[in-house]
């Protein structure tokens, strides 16, 4: 097992990304604690800029480092440096806004909403851009629900993005663009912080990645109307939103908090999506309105909009040889419903 001494001999080399320079040289290795028995290191660095794409980036890093020299376990805090240690090390910058935020052509910006979980934000919001890049869209995807975040699972996406120069490279899977917390959390782990520190993370997805020309961005959020959903409404404030709902009243009256929370933030609605509307029987080719009819009806009424699509309870066709269990193929009739709401959307936001 390491000892604290190996550790930050192992560490003392790694450069703090921020700066390019060693924890050796600006004393960023402020602890050490190792538990022999469970083998367990525990780590806390300074370094110049905190909460980053460059922090998730040497946290990798730093536990691939420690797990290959025997630990089995790692924990990692950050702190910002001293401002003179900073200074002294400091690169230049311009200060240009060079993020997707401040380019002169923005790509249309779509936040997939629901009142409560469980109602398949997620699984709309990958099918949605699948649809969007079928019609010959440039698209990218931010999995914003960070307790929650599922979307790599659901595209089959098993590499992890890389950082070039200072800004992350997203990853792109079936030609859609992704960038999701679930990358950078070791093992699944689960997500402790609080609301500040979460919406540092979600204004680095805008600022931090390098998304390219993109023509459509969708937003996958958390359920509800909680810190997360108010930091994208204050990051983006001619944002468009799709909420999603089931057939049933009650995920309908709850999604419909978070339709108000939108129009009180002046985003536009562009509609709404009810998943799950029915199941269709492969023998009799009769519909069961498994979970009640009109819920998305109501929601559309009470929110002055329309509804977008509705779709079946079916799973996407089985491929041998390829993994992403939550997407539709464009054959397949949610498939085609998919096309039919993603045309519908780019009918909204391109003839404006």
């Amino acid at each position: 097992m390491l000892t604290k001494e190996e550790v930050i001999e192992l560490l003392q080399t790694v450069k703090d990304p921020f700066l390019h320079t060693t924890f050796k040289e600006t004393s960023g290795i402020v602890d050490v604690t190792v538990r022999e028995e469970k083998k367990h290191v525990s780590v806390k660095l300074a370094i110049g800029k905190p909460n980053t794409a460059e922090q998730m980036q040497l946290q990798q890093e730093v536990v691939s480092i420690l797990k290959r020299n025997g630990a089995r376990t790692v924990g990692l805090r950050f702190e910002q440096l001293p401002d003179e240690m900073i200074q002294k090390f400091q690169p230049s910058s311009s200060e240009t806004d060079t993020s997707i935020l401040g380019a002169k052509k923005q790509p249309h910006f779509v936040a997939i909403a629901s009142g409560k979980g469980g109602v398949g934000k997620s699984t709309v919001t990958v099918n949605l851009a699948m649809a969007l890049m079928r019609l010959g869209k440039k698209v990218g995807i931010i999995d914003a629900d960070i307790y929650g975040f599922s979307v790599p699972d659901m595209m089959g996406v098993e590499e992890r993005p890389v950082v070039r120069g200072e800004k992350i490279i997203p990853v792109e899977r079936f030609g859609v663009k992704l960038i999701s917390m679930g990358f950078f959390v070791e093992d699944n782990s689960p997500i402790i912080w609080r609301g500040p520190m979460l919406g540092k993370m979600l204004n680095n997805f805008f600022r931090e990645v390098e998304w390219g020309d993109l023509d459509y961005l969708l937003l996958d959020l958390p359920p509800g109307t909680g810190d997360i959903a108010m930091d994208v409404h204050e990051l983006l404030p001619t944002c468009n939103e799709v909420i999603v709902t089931t057939p049933h009243p009650t995920a309908a009256f709850v999604a419909a908090r978070a339709g108000q929370m939108a129009l009180k933030t002046d985003h536009k609605i562009l509609g709404v999506v009810e998943n799950m509307s029915y199941f269709e029987s492969e023998k009799t080719g009769e519909k069961e309105y498994v979970f009640g009819k009109g819920g998305g009806d109501k929601l559309a009424e009470v929110l002055s909009t329309k509804v977008l699509g509705r779709l079946s309870l079916q799973q996407p066709y089985e491929e041998e040889d390829l993994f992403a269990p939550s997407i539709y193929q464009e054959d397949h009739p949610n498939g085609q419903e998919y096309h039919r709401i993603a045309a519908k959307i780019i009918a909204q936001m391109e003839e404006e």
